[in-house]
């Protein structure tokens, strides 16, 4: 994971050219939920690290998919090797960039969209996510909800329990992100 996120931040300042300012997060929690019949379905994933250049506007985050942790193990086990195949596709990744122009100097609260593309199990996809990026004392704060379809990325549900996962999976991300300095 670590040689993904310096990948990230490298990728980062190629693009912005030194012009910009490089944030990554210093917190993050990415959620996901899907209403069901027996048992509600919730993970909640800790470790990604969202990398943003405020020159350009470009956000990046990669997601460790064997990284959700589930209130139930066997749960947590179906996903990885049943649903998400994380063995074989081990992340999700999101390139995008903000569409709005944002003052990153100014405190405040701003609706934003982001487009861009979301690899995840080995299929890519358009999409935009709405979302706030909130500053305060030169933190940012990024929010956004979004649906994501299984379908959408060839992730099959067993036929078995199909009626009982929702066809649309709610995904939450929230992210505290600083200045990155070099170590």
């Amino acid at each position: 994971m670590k040689k993904l996120t310096i990948f990230l931040i490298a990728s980062l300042l190629f693009i912005a050219k030194g012009k910009a300012q490089i944030y990554i997060a210093d917190s993050c929690k990415v959620t996901f939920f899907s209403a069901a019949t027996i048992e509600d379905i919730t993970a909640v994933n800790t470790s990604s690290k969202p990398v943003m250049s405020t020159a350009t506007g470009d956000v990046q985050i990669s997601i460790t998919i064997s990284q959700f942790i589930f209130r139930k193990q066997l749960m947590q086990e179906h996903f990885n090797e049943d649903y998400m195949e994380s063995n074989k596709y081990p992340h999700a990744v999101f390139k995008g960039k903000v569409n709005e122009k944002v003052d990153y100097k100014k405190d405040g609260v701003n609706n934003i969209t982001v487009a861009g593309e979301m690899d995840m199990h080995g299929v890519k996809k358009s999409i935009t996510i709405p979302g706030t990026i909130t500053i305060k004392n030169g933190i940012i704060f990024l929010a956004a909800k979004f649906a994501v379809k299984p379908s959408d990325y060839n992730i099959k549900v067993p036929s078995v329990i199909g009626s009982d996962v929702a066809k649309q999976i709610a995904v939450s991300l929230t992210a505290g992100m600083k200045p990155y300095t070099a170590k």
